[in-house]
């Protein structure tokens, strides 16, 4: 490991940092040694009420009222219960910065090369009062939900924005996601309205929607309207649209007033996310308002260094939690610059021009991406000027030691690079960048402030500077509120704390470092993370084994290329052989179902797949197996014998 970081804060750098005044707010208060991170965090975990009840004064989240509680039953996980007694509202605080930035950039919206436009403050203002007003005469009140089967585009932020300042709670699904995928998820929550666009624009390509909201609203017969906000047509053809009208239509009787928002306890639900595993249909993870909003600031305010005026950019979609970590920029005063579509059409320069011609200071990506550029051997720096952008931030997958070098050789040698990790189970991060401290190569900054992280070994001792299980000891504020249907918490204890008792373990094979920086080796259990987004291999056997020439299947990821590729294995009936035509089915059905990230890589014939006694596949043996890793409970399965098939394949070497 090299003694030089790859990059250091000047001191002037360091005193201009929300970062720094925090730290020194918090030395004057509490004694905290001054300007040293490790002692931050060890006080934001071994004192949490009084860091996150400081934090929230200290950032100005508004309220109603705070009440006098901040922690209740704070040893339980979960069961924790932050600020009982506060009564507040997530978009309130999301447009507060509204009057006083008037007529400068809100939103800033690209849609590839077919559409561009932008929304000031007082639009965006506008936009989700009249919009919140139409919902209101809809009769939506708090605890309904509301779907969004959208881009990436202003109009999904204001829909969102209106439904929180009712009490609505919103869940979105981006428009690649396949008729099945959708009611996957929707069937379960029941919307009463759902967003959409009439299509949208990917690779150069209009793709209609419209064929496919049919098929959805045909079992999905809680939503009672569906409203289509006009995209890749001016005036979109939605007669064949069961319940359809235009947003123009469905707000033409209201006009700006000031928006009425709903105070509604801390742990009112905010958000549906959903995080599939390796059986079922995808669990509906629920997050709270007050939660999402105090570890959001948090992490925009002193971890991204992000000021009123910034222009934060991150590529993602509205089916990735990264979606809703970008909205609450707004919170800091920042513009939002949203980009829908591919990152590499017409080449791989679009996301760059718009970063120079935006004058971005916050450049948000996937380690996926940072490796296609460095693979195309693309250099931004060179050929752009960005000479604002002060920080850039990669999440999804690991980001590799070499992808460090790459960007600062070839996009910026003076650049904040965080590495930063979490998951939709937290809608946030609980390793993260620090402006304050030196980037070491191949390494995330820090854990997270107030976040009580460590890394396990088997049986549960901590340890650092060995491998082991991402582990989170203490409650924080941003964990789910519940699963939806989930009545006595099975599932939900079932998903993080059946390895270790009262301790979230999170499913990442880590290592902290001397550095007090973090090391992500791979998941440690079955979700699959291709391209960064995680996603249960359920979803993909429901599709495969309604092929009659497939049998049954198990899927994995392989480490691959600094990411993971998805590797479907198929045991096929007698007689079938596993040809090009076959191979191309599978892919259609997982495609047409799912969504492109589903799609393996590899399908590989097999003759058996390795079971438990009990009958159920087991995936991480597979996995382990192919990466030439140890099986520790053979004992456990069935058939033993069968891991033989998948030693040392000659088609997982390419």
């Amino acid at each position: 490991m090299s003694n030089t970081p790859l990059w250091q804060p000047t001191a002037e750098a360091i005193e201009q940092t929300n970062m720094a005044r925090f730290m020194d707010m918090v030395t004057e208060r509490f004694g905290v040694d001054e300007r040293d991170y490790e002692a931050l965090w060890e006080f934001s975990v071994e004192e949490r009420p009084a860091f996150w009840d400081f934090l929230r004064k200290f950032a100005q989240i508004k309220a109603e009222t705070w009440g006098d509680r901040i922690l209740v039953d704070g040893d339980k996980m979960p069961g924790a219960r932050w600020f009982p007694d506060a009564r507040l509202n997530y978009a309130e605080n999301m447009l507060a910065h509204c009057e006083a930035r008037g007529d400068e950039d809100a939103i800033v919206f690209r849609g590839e090369d077919q559409v561009a436009y932008r929304l000031s403050w007082t639009e965006l203002h506008d936009q989700v009062s009249v919009l919140a007003q139409a919902m209101r005469e809809t009769d939506i009140s708090a605890g309904d939900r509301i779907g969004g089967y959208m881009p990436n585009m202003p109009e999904t932020i204001v829909a969102m924005l209106a439904a929180a300042s009712i009490g609505a709670v919103w869940s979105s699904c981006s428009p690649d996601f396949g008729v099945q995928g959708v009611l996957d998820r929707f069937g379960q929550i029941e919307p009463s309205i759902l967003f959409t666009v009439d299509g949208y624009f990917y690779n150069g390509k209009a793709h209609d929607l419209t064929a496919k909201v049919s098929e959805i609203m045909a079992d999905l017969p809680s939503v009672s309207r569906v409203i289509v906000v006009p995209y890749v047509n001016a005036e979109p053809d939605i007669s064949n649209l069961p319940r359809a009208e235009l947003i123009a239509e469905f707000t033409g009787n209201f006009t700006p007033r000031e928006i009425e928002f709903e105070q509604l306890p801390f742990d009112h639900p905010l958000y549906v996310m959903y995080s599939s595993g390796t059986t079922g249909a995808p669990k509906c993870i629920v997050h709270g308002a007050g939660g999402t909003l105090i570890q959001h600031v948090k992490e925009h305010m002193l971890h991204s260094d992000v000021h009123a005026g910034d222009r934060v950019f991150y590529f993602t979609t509205c089916g990735w939690m990264m979606w809703n970590w970008l909205v609450s920029g707004l919170t800091q005063g920042a513009t939002l610059l949203l980009y829908d579509g591919s990152p590499f059409y017409p080449d791989g320069n679009v996301l760059w021009d718009f970063a120079e011609a935006e004058r971005m200071t916050f450049f948000g990506t996937s380690a996926k991406y940072i490796d296609a550029l460095n693979k195309a051997g693309l250099e931004p720096g060179k050929t752009h000027n960005l000479s604002t952008v002060r920080a850039m931030a990669s999440t999804g997958s690991p980001l590799a030691p070499e992808s460090f070098d790459y960007v600062y050789k070839s996009i910026k040698s003076d650049i904040h690079l965080a590495s930063i990790a979490g998951g939709t189970d937290i809608v946030s991060c609980f390793m993260l960048g620090d402006p304050t401290r030196p980037v070491w190569r191949g390494e995330i900054q820090c854990r997270g402030l107030g976040l009580a992280v460590y890394v396990f070994d088997d049986d549960g001792n901590p340890v650092r500077g060995d491998k082991g299980e991402l582990v989170c000891t203490r409650a924080f504020p941003s964990m789910p509120i519940g699963f939806w249907n989930d009545e006595d918490g099975a599932k939900y204890h079932g998903a993080y704390f059946d390895r270790f008792d009262n301790i979230w373990c999170h499913g990442d094979f880590v290592e902290i470092t001397e550095h007090g920086g973090i090391v992500i080796y791979g998941r440690s259990d079955a979700t699959l993370n291709p391209g960064g987004v995680r996603i249960g291999t359920a979803e993909i056997y429901r599709q495969v084994e309604q092929l009659d020439d497939v049998v049954e299947g198990i899927v994995i990821g392989q480490e691959w290329d600094s990411d993971v590729r998805v590797v479907l294995f198929v045991r096929l009936r007698d007689g079938v052989e596993l040809d090009d035509a076959l191979q191309d089915s599978i892919r259609k059905q997982i495609r047409a179902n799912c969504t492109p990230r589903h799609v393996p890589a590899k399908i590989i014939a097999v003759a058996d797949i390795p079971r438990t006694k009990s009958n159920k596949i087991t995936e991480l043996a597979v996995r382990d197996i192919i990466h030439g890793r140890a099986i520790k409970n053979k004992e456990a399965l069935a058939n033993p014998e069968a891991l033989d098939l998948y030693v040392d394949l000659p088609e997982l070497k390419d």
